[in-house]
């Protein structure tokens, strides 16, 4: 099943997230080797693609797991999580509707 991991940046934490990020890509690309993850990204704080010193408010993550158990147990694990990074993360059940695929058509 796929599932949503929304995740809140705390105010401030744009020095921890930079340091971070190399580890937090690491995961994010084993995901995607294992053809389990359909998209990541941050939420800038201001919409432009190099937001700067305003940095982001959070992260979106759609991603395969067996179960919302590890769907959580990953989320839980993140780096970003570990640095402070994170204040909040949220893990929903998704389904995919749109775009569809030749096979669901």
């Amino acid at each position: 099943m796929l599932y949503a991991i929304l995740a809140t940046d705390a105010p401030g934490t744009l020095e921890q997230r930079l340091a971070a990020r190399p580890a937090h890509l690491s995961r994010l690309q084993a995901l995607q080797d294992e053809g389990r993850l359909l998209v990541a990204g941050p939420f800038p704080a201001e919409p432009t693609l190099t937001p700067g010193p305003a940095g982001f408010t959070g992260s979106l993550i759609l991603a395969e797991f067996d179960s919302p158990e590890a769907a959580r147990l990953w989320a839980e694990q993140d780096p970003y999580r570990a640095a402070g990074v994170y204040a909040d993360v949220v893990v929903k059940p998704w389904i995919k509707v749109f775009p569809q695929s030749p096979s669901q058509g």
